[in-house]
């Protein structure tokens, strides 16, 4: 018998600090750089995000979405194989230990329990529910907890308005079970090193210190450009690897960075916008977190219903890409 992979259960967090575009315009003032609330969101789609508390981790947010997610697919940490998290903001310098095994000890996972991050930035969440279907297709494990989870305003320049109006944190959840029926049913997955420079933190640890910026930086239209390229192809790509056709497709869950990049995916792959998950104007820009944040607000709102067929895409730094066929 084939096994398959399909999602059990989803869950989400997003911290209780709520900034709207006007909290930022006034932090912003302070420094003496100008900007507006219909700056940010006419260039973005942005009206609020939410920010970590100071005493919050990554790990924190990953827990919390992880324990809805397990609530809904009707199982405990102690059921899990493995556990893999998404994240650009890992709890400890250059990700050593992985957050993922700091999850593991919150949630209080037995030690049988394999768990590891992967870094592909935005397209982390895509990335890291491949490995996981993979794992499962071959009987390596039957339940696995898939995370994406950042806390981005801490590597944020406030000096720059480019860039520190368009990020938040928060986290998203799935768990991943084997199943005798399709439910992922398709990944694709691509990456263009060349392109590391348009969307990086150039810092490099040196000597208990940081050598060059350890700030996000970004060419904003480079990034944009680029992302609205391959989005569409990797989106193709999923689909006929489904056997899918884009009008087959009951909702698209994009990566939420930019209103007019989720806009340009679906027209092109003929899509109304009224098939698109939107979450961008209230959470920002969450990184490996913006697609399980945006399926899990999806679900909950009853939108997403079960049997639907759904595509999730992300593009980020690296430059990485990646987008996943589903049937829900």
């Amino acid at each position: 018998m084939t096994t398959y992979s399909r999602i059990a259960g989803t869950g989400s967090y997003l911290p209780e600090l709520r900034l709207t575009n006007q909290d930022l315009v006034e932090r912003l003032a302070k420094v003496g750089l100008e900007t507006s609330d219909e700056w940010i969101v006419t260039r973005s789609g942005i009206s609020a995000r939410h920010f970590a508390a100071d005493n919050q981790l990554t790990s924190d947010l990953a827990v919390i979405a992880a324990q809805a997610a397990l609530e809904v697919a009707g199982c405990s940490s102690e059921d899990l194989d493995l556990i893999i998290l998404a994240t650009s903001t890992p709890d400890h310098l250059g990700g050593f230990p992985s957050t993922a095994c700091v999850v593991q000890d919150k949630l209080g996972a037995h030690t049988n329990c394999a768990a590891f991050d992967v870094q592909a930035v935005c397209a982390g969440f895509t990335y890291a529910l491949a490995i996981a279907d993979a794992f499962i297709r071959t009987g390596t494990y039957k339940k696995v907890l898939v995370l994406g989870a950042e806390t981005f305003s801490r590597i944020l320049d406030f000096q720059d308005r480019t860039t520190s109006v368009l990020f938040g944190d928060g986290a998203g959840a799935v768990v991943l079970e084997a199943s005798s029926e399709p439910g992922i049913l398709a990944t694709a997955l691509h990456a263009d090193g060349s392109q590391r420079d348009i969307l990086c933190v150039p810092g490099r640890a040196k000597q208990g210190g940081v050598e060059g910026s350890a700030y996000l930086t970004m060419d904003g239209p480079a990034v944009f450009k680029l992302a609205v390229k391959v989005l569409e192809q990797v989106a193709h790509e999923a689909l006929e690897k489904a056997n899918l056709k884009p009008e087959q497709i009951d909702w698209l869950v994009p990566h939420q960075a930019n209103i007019r990049i989720m806009e340009s995916t679906a027209r092109k792959m003929g899509m109304s916008m009224d098939k698109v998950i939107v979450t961008l104007h209230e959470h920002g820009n969450t990184s490996a977190a913006s697609i399980p944040l945006a399926l899990d607000a999806g679900v909950r709102s009853g939108q997403i219903q079960r049997g639907q067929h759904l595509l999730l895409e992300g593009v980020g730094g690296g430059f990485a890409w990646g987008a996943v066929a589903v049937k829900y």
